[in-house]
């Protein structure tokens, strides 16, 4: 299907092309990179790979508090036959052993502590009883490196701590300060601009007038896109004035990696929003219209120069579709832009987290289109529930009080209650 075949009404695509048709043409820019402590990096993205510059730990440590000893010396030991073995000294925590430890010998160590030359193990305070004062039998034997963590077991000196492309986690962190990694470079998050169209639409804090709304899908929006891993950026509210909107897309273009415009994208005299994208710069629309219920109108497209295409969305202007938009098409565009390279073994896996649960009452839909329904989620006697909440899209309170969604497939007329669905978290 070419770009042509896709614009208008006439043009209305299933989800999975216009996914299609839009990673087919995206290509991804080179990514600008910034310099960060470790402190800040949660939720950012490597730009390079990260390698240890020395073993971890560095020297061997005990696992548990006991006695250092050589291995040896315990071979045989039984409650019945102790062996008996000269304490000659405490190894203080933070500090390394003063001496080595010879045939017979045994240190004192603490969880942590620093193993002395000469000592392979540790044998547990449990394992020992006390002779005096400067001697232990031990009445079970240990085994080389019982109780153990040699220099390097945890990380190697020279190892790869952390791929290019890794989604930094508290963990991540925790590694990188253990091996004295303390600043890092990441890519920088990728700005995405939210323009506000509609003659209707006034800003949040002021009182509408007849036939006004207030602008609150740009707050939506802000927090989906900094959940993503974005920086929102809002260009304000613009009213359906083609120079004003082109004036305004064009700006936003320069400046930003993705556009997303709300609004704007359903069939009428002020529709604008594709006419704008498309005179904006080659290829201009990719996709306008998806077979998806909530956002059938929604609007892709791609503008700028021919060495840096920006993805440009004309979403629809109720809530849901909003939502549900951003969710199927944005979403997954962002995430490239971050510079995430997740890992092989996730592929095809979806990073929402599903739960599944009964459906409480019956869903009924229209055949040929997909059906993303809000739904609360009830935990009964005999299990997890999922209750639709029924309402038109432009009602915010459904998503207020929607737990996740359903969907429901294109090639399917309907879920009947009780049948078990996937329901997909917000």
């Amino acid at each position: 299907m070419t770009v042509k075949d896709m614009l208008g009404r006439s043009g209305v695509v299933s989800r999975e092309d216009a996914q299609r048709v839009l990673n087919e043409h995206f290509v991804i820019p080179a990514l600008s990179v910034d310099e960060i402590p470790i402190s800040s990096a949660l939720g950012r993205v490597l730009a390079f790979a990260l390698v240890s510059p020395s073993d971890l730990p560095e020297f061997d440590r005990s696992t548990m508090d006991g006695y250092a000893v050589r291995s040896a010396d315990t071979f045989g030991a039984a409650e019945s036959r102790p062996a008996l073995l000269n304490v000659v000294g405490d190894i203080l925590m933070g500090t390394m052993p003063e001496r080595a430890i010879a045939r017979g010998e045994a240190m004192k160590i603490a969880t942590g502590g620093a193993l002395p030359a000469g000592a392979d193990a540790v044998v547990m305070f449990e394992q020992t009883q006390p002779v005096d004062a400067t001697s232990i039998e031990v009445v079970k034997p240990v085994a080389p490196l019982e109780n153990v963590v040699q220099a390097g077991d945890d990380i190697k000196k020279g190892e790869v701590v952390l791929s290019r492309g890794h989604l930094l986690r508290p963990q991540d962190m925790s590694a990188l300060a253990a091996v004295g990694i303390t600043r890092i470079k990441v890519f920088e998050r990728p700005r995405v601009a939210i323009i506000s169209t509609g003659n209707e639409i006034v800003p949040a804090d002021t009182f509408p007038g007849p036939g006004q709304i207030r602008d609150s899908n740009s707050y939506n929006l802000e927090g989906l896109i900094a959940q993503a891993g974005g920086v929102p950026v809002k260009k304000g509210i613009i009213p359906d004035d083609y120079a004003r909107l082109r004036e305004t897309l064009e700006a936003a273009i320069k400046d930003s990696a993705l556009v997303l415009m709300t609004g704007g994208s359903s069939v009428g005299t002020a529709d604008l929003t594709a006419k704008v994208i498309n005179d904006a710069g080659q290829p201009g629309v990719l996709v306008h219209g998806v077979s998806i219920k909530p956002g059938k109108p929604l609007v892709v497209g791609l503008v700028g120069a021919p060495s840096r295409h920006v993805p440009v969305f004309g979403l629809p202007g109720h809530p849901a579709a909003v939502s549900i938009c951003f969710d199927l098409f944005v979403k997954p565009i962002l995430a490239r832009l971050t510079g995430e390279a997740p890992d092989p073994a996730l592929e095809g896996i979806s990073p929402t987290r599903v739960v599944r649960a009964r459906l409480a009452r019956s869903i009924p839909s229209s055949p040929g289109r997909e059906d993303h329904v809000r739904v609360a989620l009830e935990k009964r006697d005999d299990g997890l529930w999922a209750r639709p909440i029924f309402g038109a899209s432009g009602l915010i309170s459904t998503l207020v009080k929607a737990m996740g969604t359903v969907v429901v497939p294109v090639n399917k007329i309907g879920i009947e209650v009780g049948e078990e669905v996937d329901v997909r978290l917000f």
